[in-house]
């Protein structure tokens, strides 16, 4: 469903990604992860087509992201870290505007937008103005509007970011019900909070500046009683261990 190679973005002599490779199956969530800088927005990004790679090559449900751009912008939803909403509007005015951005057919659009709002839990609020939500009710509006047009492929970047413990919970909720509800989403889920990916996820993909640093499956990451967790750090020390004057792997893993 995803198909990703040697994909890199560069800025003068900056590397913000660095030759990533890797693919998605269909019905897989899979958690993105990485300190600050590490290339994980980045590379959302380049797959969404908001950034031009500088090298590489993607594909999103088939479509060539650089050949057909379109298609696979139309194959993916999209929630950034921060939601692309209009605080004037009211939920179910801006969730219909999204779908017709989105070409959701006319005959199609009414039941399009009805269903995401149920999904998101968002039909008591749906004539409400934005901006006069909860930040955790704007964040499901965002979700609202990543799912309108029922896309094959879900690219969620941080979509727990500043919200409380209860909000968090009910997020993550939904995000599971969408990984395994009708349809399967193909999910990737970008999160710094490492219990939500664990709560989620099946599979774990990590970079650390600008590099793929783990590609596997949680089950064997977490193989007798390591935690994510323990993983993230370890692999953040030994990036920054192997970054330092002359350091050989030997040496960080002594």
């Amino acid at each position: 469903m995803i198909e990703v190679r040697n994909l890199s973005k560069r800025y003068g002599e900056v590397v913000a990604v660095d030759g990533v490779s890797f693919s998605v199956e269909r019905g897989e969530v899979v958690g993105f992860l990485g300190p600050n800088g590490a290339g994980k927005t980045t590379t959302m990004r380049m797959l969404t087509g908001f950034l031009p790679p500088t090298d590489g090559e993607a594909s999103i449900a088939g479509h060539d992201i650089f050949e057909d751009p379109l298609a696979a912008r139309r194959a993916i939803g999209y929630l950034p870290e921060f939601p692309p909403l209009y605080p004037e509007m009211r939920v179910e005015r801006y969730v219909d505007y999204v779908a017709r951005i989105k070409d959701v057919p006319r005959r199609k659009r009414k039941e399009a937008v009805d269903k995401a709002l149920e999904r998101c839990a968002l039909t008591e609020v749906r004539r409400r103005v934005i901006g006069t939500l909860s930040k955790g009710f704007r964040q499901r509006v965002g979700l609202a509007q990543a799912i309108v047009h029922d896309p094959p492929v879900l690219i969620l970047d941080e979509p727990t970011v500043g919200l409380d413990p209860i909000q968090i919970g009910e997020i993550r909720n939904l995000v599971g019900e969408l990984a395994g509800g009708e349809g399967k989403h193909t999910i990737v889920l970008s999160s710094h909070i490492l219990a939500e990916v664990t709560a989620i996820c099946r599979r774990v993909i990590m970079v650390n500046e600008g590099r793929k640093t783990v590609d596997a499956s949680l089950e064997e990451l977490t193989t007798g009683g390591h935690t994510l967790e323990e993983l993230f750090a370890r692999e953040t020390a030994r990036d920054v261990a192997l970054a330092k004057d002359g350091a050989s792997a030997e040496e960080v893993a002594r």
